[in-house]
């Protein structure tokens, strides 16, 4: 276990904010997180446990402990439920595993399933809290449970996929009540049968008429488009999409498609999903810029630091945002990424 004191978090967020935290402390073991459990002082302090910081935003310096999984174990398991057809295979990765080196490797081996969430940054941890999705699929989807330490009981706990509580862009995890459960493994459905998921329009697109396309071709579909509308991080601090596709109701769609029938749509649970990148992108938003922030000028969706934001900068540019489109159409944008610190 790794303890450090006032340290800056500026490479651990993906949108470059300078914030720092009272302390990091990167765990690599249960042995760790049990020694953390028995601490009277580390009890005393909030904590947050982050993967990549590839979908949070710091309004402030944090104030306790800011924990980091280092446990990157990666087993295939057999056997383990007769549940299994002769055809799925599970793996149980490690929460600190980078999941765009699991989905590569994983296609390495022959093993499918996740080809189409390739290129999201982000840990294995914070895939499956997150409920990670893209291009017509969802980890929800290959999660068969996930394992975690309880800091309250100091003990170990396996949530099965139904006990996750998967929804969009959710997690049973997310909840406040939740934080006492720190994920240190996940174990994942995937299958020695290819079983291209093409039910992406733009990922039809994108591959054309070819037939026979393999998992790999797929991947490399996804990067490549990714790569074309998403901005590096590296090189544009951002923390990919900033908000969440909004669902309405199936009047308030009816209306809106009435006066906009090219608007985007797709079915959902309760009511219909609309295209958040539409909708600011029809409000005139793309490219649009307040100081060092600025909607990306190919993916309004995507938020960018231009420079020397801080995380209020954005938080406010965002606000405004989501005005600006409440006013044009009538629906509220909800942010996908976790603000972490007081609101403005």
């Amino acid at each position: 276990m790794d303890i450090k004191s006032k340290y800056p978090l500026i490479s651990h967020n993906t949108f470059g904010i300078k914030a720092t935290a009272d302390w990091w402390v990167s765990f690599h073991s249960l042995e760790d997180l049990d020694r953390l459990a028995r601490d009277e002082y580390f009890l005393s302090q909030p904590y947050l446990v982050i993967g990549e910081g590839s979908n949070l935003l710091f309004l402030e310096d944090y104030h306790g402990v800011i924990m980091h999984s280092e446990i990157k174990d990666l087993e295939v398991i057999s056997d383990i439920s007769h549940t299994l057809s002769k055809d799925e295979i599970l793996v149980r990765v490690g929460s600190g595993v980078v999941w765009d080196d699991f989905v590569a490797w994983s296609l390495d081996q022959g093993f499918y399933g996740a080809e189409n969430l390739s290129w999201i940054p982000g840990n294995i941890g914070a895939a499956a809290v997150q409920n990670i999705g893209a291009y017509g699929s969802e980890i929800a989807q290959l999660v068969e449970s996930v394992e975690t330490f309880d800091l309250e009981t100091r003990s170990s706990r396996i949530f099965s996929q139904e006990e996750c509580r998967y929804a969009y862009r959710y997690s049973i995890f997310k909840d406040p009540k939740a934080s006492r459960y720190i994920v240190t493994h996940v174990v994942l459905k995937l299958s020695s049968k290819a079983n291209v998921n093409l039910s992406y329009k733009a990922l039809r697109d994108y591959l054309g008429n070819k037939r026979d396309i393999s998992p790999k071709e797929v991947r490399a579909a996804v990067i490549a488009i990714r790569k074309e509308k998403l901005p590096d991080p590296k090189e544009l601090p951002n923390a990919g999409s900033f908000f969440m596709n909004p669902v309405v109701a199936l009047d308030v769609y009816q209306k809106l498609q009435e006066q906009y029938p090219e608007m985007p749509h797709y079915e959902a649970p309760n009511g219909v999903k609309l295209s958040a990148a539409w909708l600011l992108d029809h409000a005139g938003l793309k490219g649009y810029a307040v100081g060092h922030v600025a909607t990306y000028k190919h993916q309004p969706l995507i938020l960018v630091n231009r420079g020397e934001a801080t995380g209020k900068e954005v938080a406010l540019f965002a606000k405004e945002l989501i005005g600006k489109v409440k006013e044009h159409f009538g629906v509220e944008l909800r942010p996908e990424v976790r603000y972490i610190g007081k609101d403005c």
